[in-house]
């Protein structure tokens, strides 16, 4: 009976640290190295199809972009080797087939090429990821500098109104031959406030407030009032700027973060709600978004009128052009849309020369990438992060969606650039780091935790009082 009494109250070992946690390390060298062959073989067709031979540029191309991808890759095995193994390979590609299709329309736009300065803002863009990993320990850090976020983000985006409008928006900064829009910088850093704030005051937001209607509860104004306040700022300083895409991005980017700190699904029927009469009423005083409505209403005015074909029918051509399996690399007319076609318009290429079958897949990298980082911000254990992984994947997301809906005709056009593929230097740059900060997030979210000697069942956190 003694022994038998000894044997029950002896604990448990505890499980081994590193054997339910694969890093998958070798699994994300293995997709870069997919995800370089295909963008290389991309570059060889395009030089084949238009000038019936190997682009001189194609040794360079491949050795940059393996070399980028290795040393981002040494980046992530060396400070976040738990990091998902999918995130950087998704962003390797789909920037690649990018400097693929922009390389393609240069050759048939010679006096504007584009496709170098491309490769060198891809190629800072690399270098800040690289940074960001290396440098950023611990994304809690970030908490800290929440106001000094959302004030470095009304700056950026307070800027632009004092310099000249481009293409009917003053969204940028152009000094010594380069264009700069520092609006794209300021989406990460409102994600990080609102993150923060919404962290900070979770437990008011999801249980304050008087009740309304049914389900519907209004939140107290000394907790809801200041974030508010920061988001009209932000929208009213983006309409002088008469840029009602990035409008859009960071309305949708406050009411998902909102819906995901407080779990009321009523946020979601205001913030569409909202949306709609707030578009309705720019689209009814801006000229400049009210062309664009016009444009969408009816996408075929222009030939009606004798003037030829606009950018959102040459668009929908070359869609309609492409059919399913697409006319091929370097045999499309896309570039018939104009300056736009390297920007806002770069899907309609994909769509053209890829055909269906290549716009889904790359339409399914981009859910993949978002699914990821939604993923990551479930398993995350802090508030902070949670809601930091959620805003940083919205933002993507909210991209694509704007994006792809304006030039299918789905919804009108925006200006905005497609995340990785579309000409763009902030862009690009802006979207490396955000998934630098998806690794980093990922990273915290499959790490494994250490167990208390005493609760051997229990991680460190859970007994510490964080919340799960």
């Amino acid at each position: 009976m003694t022994a038998l009494t000894a044997k029950v109250a002896e604990p448990a070992p505890p499980p081994p640290p590193d054997a339910r946690a694969p890093k998958g390390r070798g699994v994300e060298l293995t997709l870069l190295a997919g995800a370089v062959v295909i963008c290389v073989l991309g570059h060889l067709y395009v030089g084949l199809a238009t000038t019936g031979h190997i682009p001189p540029t194609a040794t360079r191309y491949a050795g940059g972009l393996a070399a980028a991808a290795l040393l981002a890759h040494l980046a992530v095995r060396l400070r976040a080797p738990y990091a998902d193994p999918l995130v950087l390979p998704i962003a390797v590609l789909l920037n690649g087939l990018g400097l693929v299709l922009i390389q393609r329309l240069d050759l048939t736009t010679p006096g504007h090429p584009t496709a170098g300065e491309q490769l060198l803002w891809s190629a800072l863009g690399l270098a800040l990821f690289v940074l960001v990993v290396t440098l950023l320990g611990d994304h809690r850090v970030l908490q800290r500098y929440a106001y000094l976020s959302v004030a470095a983000a009304l700056a950026l985006m307070l800027v632009p109104v004092f310099f000249p409008a481009v293409n009917g928006a003053h969204i940028w900064i152009r000094f010594a031959g380069l264009s700069f829009q520092p609006g794209e910088f300021a989406k990460i850093l409102l994600a990080v406030f609102f993150a923060s704030y919404l962290a900070a005051n979770r437990t008011a937001l999801a249980l304050g407030g008087r009740r309304l209607l049914w389900k519907l509860k209004l939140l107290p104004g000394r907790v809801l009032g200041p974030i508010l306040a920061i988001w009209l700022l932000s929208v009213g300083v983006l309409v002088l700027e008469r840029d009602l895409g990035t409008s859009l991005l960071f309305f949708g980017l406050f009411v998902v973060m909102l819906f995901t700190a407080t779990g009321r699904i009523g946020w979601i029927a205001i913030g569409l709600l909202l949306a709609a009469l707030g578009a309705y009423a720019v689209a009814t005083f801006e000229p400049h978004v009210n062309s664009r409505v016009d444009d969408w209403l009816n996408p075929f005015a222009s030939i009606e009128r004798g003037e030829g074909p606009g950018q959102l029918a040459q668009s929908l051509f070359a869609f309609g052009a492409g059919g399913l399996l697409g006319a091929g690399l370097g045999h499309g007319q896309s570039f018939l849309i104009g300056f736009a076609a390297k920007s806002d318009f770069i899907l309609a290429t994909a769509g053209e020369e890829l055909g269906l079958v290549g716009l889904t897949a790359i339409l399914l990298l981009y859910g993949l990438l978002v699914a990821r980082g939604f993923r990551a911000g479930l398993a995350l254990r802090d508030s902070f992060g949670r809601l930091l992984a959620t805003g940083l994947a919205s933002i993507i997301a909210l991209q694509v969606f704007v994006i792809a809906g304006g030039v299918t005709g789905l919804i009108p056009l925006t200006g905005m650039a497609m995340p990785f593929l579309a000409q763009g230097g902030s862009s690009v740059v802006t979207n490396w780091i955000i998934v630098a900060l998806l690794v980093r997030l990922s990273d915290s979210a499959r790490r494994p935790r250490p167990h208390c000697p005493d609760r051997p069942d229990r991680p460190v956190e859970e007994e510490a009082g964080v919340a799960a």
